[in-house]
């Protein structure tokens, strides 16, 4: 597994491969209609990899933010009581339609106005901005070019004040992660591997 940082990146990367017999690459890249830079990215990609339609293979994935926000675990896990978050988080995952929200689903007052809030509407930015409010501590925090430690890391004693509503059993450490692709999500995502494997 290897990441290349943005959008761009892995269209840059896919533009150069040129597979070898037997090399099978699964690319996971975001597909967000209502994002037209997004869009044209994604049409150059999928031209490219028709040259190479057995052994490039597009992973049908929203986007990273909605693999973590789609999480059964993640309130629990993350100990929040954003709740105004939260009910956001269901409204807007129970209007997810297609790689898109499907705004005329939403009857929900509260998450129509925080939909207005965006000064530019995109599935993506809706999204990064749920799952940044619903992963807030550094801890579990999903920005940047890693994912916090809690995601991956032994899960310490709850001393720290930070931690201390933390929902993850003691047992597990580096095993979150495994947790995370079991999840359904995850698993509609992977399930494309194993049916062109």
């Amino acid at each position: 597994m290897e990441s290349k940082k943005s959008n761009q990146g892995i269209l840059d990367a896919v533009r150069e491969l040129v597979p070898r017999q037997g090399d099978v690459y699964y690319i996971a890249f975001d597909h967000i209609y209502d994002n037209m830079d997004v869009v044209n990215k994604l049409m150059d990609l999928q031209q490219l990899a028709a040259r190479y339609s057995e052994q490039i293979i597009l992973l049908d994935i929203t986007c990273f933010e909605h693999i973590i926000l789609s999480f059964s675990k993640l309130i629990t896990w993350t100990g929040s009581r954003n709740y105004k978050a939260i009910h956001l988080r269901k409204e807007i995952l129970g209007a997810l339609n297609q790689h898109r929200i499907a705004v005329e689903q939403i009857n929900d007052m509260d998450t129509l106005n925080y939909l207005k809030g965006f000064k530019h509407f995109s599935t993506e930015r809706i999204l990064k901005s749920l799952a940044n409010n619903l992963t807030d501590t550094a801890k579990w925090s999903i920005k940047g070019n890693k994912m916090g430690a809690c995601w991956c890391e032994d899960c310490c004693v709850l001393e720290e004040s930070e931690k201390k509503n933390c929902g993850v059993e003691k047992s597990l450490g580096k095993e979150k992660l495994m947790e995370l692709f079991s999840d359904q999500e995850m698993q509609h995502i992977l399930g494309k591997m194993l049916t062109e494997a």
